[in-house]
């Protein structure tokens, strides 16, 4: 067998492959543009007064629509940007044994030193002889303790406690303003009461109430007056009375000179506003924009420098909420309220209008 023969001649060359290169990158750093520096300051600088502008504004928002004490001012007309205020104090319905938003409005207007002068818009029949006085007292407290100027404007109904808080005027001249539609006056003291006993004794039922004197009873629905009783009752009115007509006499400085003229008047009897200006009940015939101007002029503010606002109780959800259920019969809606009924057994005297 034969072998094969071995190559003969010089051994091949082998090829070696080098990987090429790679690209060397060059940053080339163009010179900065002076324009587009100065440019790039002023926008941060611009982004800076932007966001002040938007806190300063912010601020200034919250200070002109305040919401503190539980309330939100609102405005009422006048100079917008005013800085001075004539602030209007709302008393409106039956007034109760205490008003907790007209105390709040007058707390309110006691602690903004921007308000100058008062306006008290008074839209009331009256109501308890307590309530009445409680805002009386505090109106004056305030007028004192600031010393502003206030001035009443008389919306429909200003009789009875409506009148009897009107007084807050004191002895400042053209003072009270009522609308030509005005009803005032009423001044008096009534203490309601309902004998239901005859109804009672159809339906053979009857009172056994036990009492530690039988006067305890004095305006039970379940049993006529008696001659005795109904005295003691009237000494209990007529003290409320008296004191009615002697608040008149502060605030009404002819009365003071001419109790008997006040006598005359002070027999619960209703005035409209023509008749209620002939007497001296009230000084001008006028809507609550000459009661504004009256009181901008007592605070030597001049026309345009000062802006008016109100009052309003900001409404919290939990508020709609239950209102809502109350309207449509929830569970807030007793079938059968004890409450009111009790308080129908109260005995109390009103400052209240009731024609």
């Amino acid at each position: 067998m034969e072998s094969n023969p071995a190559p003969s001649g010089p051994a091949p060359v082998q090829a070696t492959v080098v990987p090429a290169a790679q690209p060397q990158v060059v940053y080339v750093q163009a010179a900065q543009n002076p324009f587009f520096r100065w440019l790039s300051w002023m926008g941060w600088v611009g982004c800076f007064m932007a966001v002040s502008a938007i806190i300063g504004m912010t601020a200034k928002y919250n200070e002109y629509f305040d919401a503190t004490a539980g309330i939100e001012e609102k405005f009422h007309s006048g100079a917008k940007s005013a800085d001075d205020k004539v602030a209007i104090i709302d008393i409106s319905g039956v007034i109760g044994a205490s008003d907790e938003f007209v105390k709040k409005q007058i707390d309110r207007v006691r602690k903004d030193e921007n308000v100058k002068s008062i306006v008290v818009r008074v839209d009331s029949p009256g109501g308890t002889i307590t309530g009445s006085d409680y805002i009386l007292h505090h109106l004056k407290e305030l007028k004192a303790d600031r010393n502003l100027p206030l001035v009443v404007s008389m919306g429909g109904v200003a009789a009875s406690g409506g009148y009897y808080v009107s007084m807050a005027v004191g002895d400042t001249p053209n003072s009270i303003y009522a609308e030509p539609t005005t009803t005032t006056g009423s001044i008096g003291v009534i203490i309601p009461h309902y004998d239901i006993s005859g109804l009672l004794a159809s339906f053979d039922v009857k009172d056994d109430s036990i009492v530690s004197h039988r006067r305890k009873q004095l305006l039970s629905m379940t049993r006529p007056i008696q001659p005795e009783d109904r005295e003691v009752l009237d000494n209990y009115l007529q003290d409320a009375f008296t004191r009615f007509k002697n608040v008149i006499k502060e605030g009404r400085p002819v009365f003071r000179e001419d109790p008997a003229q006040l006598d005359e008047l002070a027999t619960g009897e209703i005035f409209t506003a023509n008749q209620a200006k002939e007497h001296g009940l009230v000084d001008e015939l006028g809507f609550i924009e000459d009661a504004v101007a009256r009181a901008a002029t007592l605070a030597d503010l001049q026309e345009d420098s000062y802006r008016v606002v109100k009052y309003k109780a900001p409404q919290t959800l939990f508020g709609a909420i239950t209102s809502a259920r109350s309207a449509t019969g929830g569970s807030n809606a007793a079938l059968f309220d004890w409450q009111s009924l009790l308080e129908l057994t109260v005995p109390r005297a009103y400052y209240l209008c009731t024609f």
